[in-house]
């Protein structure tokens, strides 16, 4: 816009300059922070997400985890474990079968030693997955939920927004029906844990 005054002509117009497009810092040091399929934080210092790939490994970075947990029976990718082994990253493997309803069957004390991990804070920053972060990730953060006395509506609401049109329900029932007693103990001193 231009004004007109008296003799000379004033631009009130401020310099157009070119927004950064989104990514252009990360693509100018040669990296894009991609994270996983299904990434989202569960709470302070505890991620969750589906399998991370190579593409993902930057994000990863970026979250300067200590640990993984990972909860399926498969062997853990070696480009994975070299990534873990670089930047000084602790994998916990809970091998859970990721077979089809009605057949499912989730040993709960593998949940439970995988919720242990998880409530240690010197484990976190930390990574909990499977194969796509839909059912077995969603049954361990649905137990954290329990123990941190969420609602059952909350915990599955959260349970469905990850799993979606797959959502299960022998998934729900076992969240359902996980006993909290004997972690009533443990101290859990990251934030929806404070009361």
């Amino acid at each position: 816009m231009k004004i007109e005054s008296g003799e000379q002509e004033v631009s009130t117009a401020s310099p157009v300059a070119k927004a950064p497009e989104i990514g252009d810092e990360n693509e100018r040091c040669g990296e894009a922070f991609v994270p996983p399929l299904n990434f989202a934080m569960v709470d302070n210092g505890v991620f969750r997400s589906g399998f991370p790939h190579s593409p993902n490994f930057s994000f990863l970075k970026s979250l300067g985890l200590r640990s993984v947990i990972y909860l399926c029976p498969e062997p853990y990718p070696e480009e994975n474990k070299e990534f873990m082994r670089a930047n000084g990253i602790r994998l916990f493997q809970f091998g859970i079968d990721g077979s089809q309803e009605p057949y499912v069957k989730i040993p709960e004390h593998t949940i439970r030693e995988a919720l242990r991990v998880v409530l240690d804070v010197r484990n976190h920053p930390l990574l909990i997955h499977c194969k796509r972060g839909k059912h077995r990730t969603g049954c361990l953060v649905g137990c954290l939920r329990r123990l941190q006395r969420w609602c059952l509506t909350s915990i599955f609401d959260e349970y469905q927004r990850f799993a979606a049109a797959k959502s299960r329900v022998s998934d729900q029932r076992f969240i359902e029906a996980f006993d909290i007693s004997s972690f009533m103990n443990c101290p859990m001193s990251f934030s929806c844990s404070k009361r």
